[in-house]
């Protein structure tokens, strides 16, 4: 079965059976915009297969589980090797073959003097140059959904950005920093950069500058989409309007298929006195396709927000400050599909639902919309030490790795939101994401902190809406308390045949415990 997958901690994943797709047309800039703005891109294996990867500035002693330096913190100033260029020295972040295209890079820092340079195809020549550690200074002309700079961004000083303008390449990319001096060199320079790789003999047409020009119109059009995410225009509708006293469920079938869901709303209204947070967290959506329940989920967490009912703005989903849900999740279904609300919470609700439906010609590569959630009390978060080999600063217990989601089949990871009560007085997230992926020795994903993961740099954290990373949610500045981080993953969905494994390092400053 393939699986679409988000987490809350809940998690998205499309499933799909194993699927024979043949190859499309050439991956160019313009297909890949398309592919980024088109929801139902996601709802189908690609055309053209490719392999996610990430090259990061992980500290180089996390080497294995079973050696000391798996937890270890020095996450930055961490390169491939260093090189000679010109007579430039140049220190390597990211290096494949192709054909692949990269498609997030996220990095920070504390000082901005350097010059980023991508090398495509082996020529000696880069293709973009940046003239700062900051991919705002490299000329790309991009609005803040294709380029955000996160909340702490400064141009001249502290901060930084997120690339999600996809860079494609036909034979080789190489990524490369040059400082102006050792000084510069040595303060903290953090990276993430999430590529494709390609299957071989997939026709990829190389990036230039030139892309921008004369792509210049899609490149607005899909900046101005990502922001103001239509609704399925053309659709058949179907509402109900609802009301589920404590502990009523209501089951609302759907047209037969093969059909797909465009889009769900849900228009929610409470009781007077009644507590939005825990409305939204007892409200359970399930869904089943095809006799099978692929989605539970309480919608306050469906819908990226967590607990309490925060608004969202995001690409795929969006929560107003009226309880108004709407998902753009495309899901796809061959015969029989269900819809059932159940009401957990002790006061009694209202919900308007509406679902937008169209025909959806189901082949072997229609994947099925998974979406779950776990919840976990007093997880254990250790104080970080510098030196991993010995026990973390006044803690006895040894630093754990806390697993979001372990799945068996074949599916697309598509994202999570994570939803913490933290027990703490400081920052709860200095641990790791790793990404395990079929039958990896080594994760394919290893970061660089939970706040780079989605999207934003420097905790604690301070609330921000993009299309694709949102922090709706964050109660002190200390990070005491309520927060929340959804992330939405797009041209840097994860593919899996097998399997998929998602670990989070449970570091913090101080030591304690947190609620997820």
């Amino acid at each position: 079965m393939n699986k679409l997958i988000s987490i809350t901690t809940a998690i998205i994943i499309c499933s799909l059976l194993v699927a024979h797709v043949n190859a499309q047309d050439s991956v160019t800039l313009k297909s890949l915009l398309t592919e980024m703005t088109d929801p139902s891109s996601v709802a189908v294996v690609p055309a053209n297969r490719y392999t996610m990867h990430q090259a990061s500035s992980y500290d180089r002693r996390s080497v294995s589980a079973d050696q000391p330096g798996w937890f270890a913190n020095g996450d930055f100033n961490q390169y491939i090797r260093t090189e000679q260029t010109n007579g430039r020295t140049e220190h390597v972040m990211m290096e494949a073959d192709g054909p692949g295209a990269i498609v997030r890079f996220w990095l920070t820092t504390v000082v901005k003097p350097g010059t980023i340079r991508f090398y495509l195809d082996n020529s000696t020549t880069p293709a973009i140059e940046s003239s700062a550690f900051d991919m705002m200074k490299a000329g790309l002309a991009l609005g803040p959904a294709l380029l955000n700079p996160h909340s702490s961004y400064e141009p001249e000083g502290k901060g930084g950005n997120t690339l999600y303008f996809p860079v494609s390449y036909a034979k080789h990319c190489r990524i490369t920093v040059e400082f102006p001096d050792t000084v510069i060199a040595k303060k903290s320079h953090y990276y993430q950069v999430n590529y494709r790789t390609y299957a071989k003999g997939t026709k990829v047409a190389t990036f230039t500058m030139n892309d921008l020009l004369v792509t210049r119109a899609r490149i607005d059009a899909a900046e101005k989409t990502l922001w103001k995410a239509p609704l399925y225009a053309n659709g058949k509708k179907i509402s109900n309007d609802l009301h589920l006293p404590p502990s009523a469920r209501q089951l609302i079938p759907l047209p037969a298929g093969p059909t797909a869901i465009r889009d769900l709303q849900f228009s929610i209204s409470l009781a007077k006195g009644a507590d939005t947070g825990v409305a939204l967290r007892n409200l359970l959506l399930k869904i089943e396709f095809d006799g099978m329940e692929t989605v539970m989920c309480p919608v306050g967490d469906f819908s990226g927000s967590g607990y309490g009912g925060r608004p969202v703005a995001s690409w795929y989903r969006s929560l107003d400050s009226n309880l108004l849900l709407t998902s753009r999740w495309v899901m796809p279904y061959k015969q029989t599909a269900r819809v059932t609300l159940i009401n957990q919470s002790p006061d009694a609700v209202n919900v308007k639902f509406t679902a937008t439906l169209s025909p959806w010609t189901w082949t072997a590569s229609s994947m099925y919309f998974h979406a779950t959630y776990q919840t976990a009390e007093n997880i254990w978060d250790a104080k970080w030490d510098w030196n991993p080999s010995k026990p973390t600063r006044g803690d006895t217990l040894a630093p754990i790795e806390w697993n979001f989601v372990t799945i068996e089949g074949g599916g697309i990871y598509l994202g999570n939101t994570l939803a913490v009560d933290n027990l703490m007085d400081t920052w709860y997230g200095e641990g790791d994401a790793k990404i395990w992926v079929d039958d990896d020795r080594f994760p394919s994903e290893f970061g660089t902190g939970l706040e780079d993961y989605y999207n934003t740099s420097w905790a604690p954290v301070v609330l921000y809406q993009t299309p694709f990373a949102n922090a709706p949610r964050a109660d002190n500045a200390s990070s005491f308390g309520h927060n929340t981080f959804t992330r939405t993953r797009n041209l840097d969905g994860v593919p899996f045949r097998k399997s998929f494994r998602y670990d989070l390092e449970m570091l913090s400053w101080d030591g304690g415990r947190i609620n997820a």
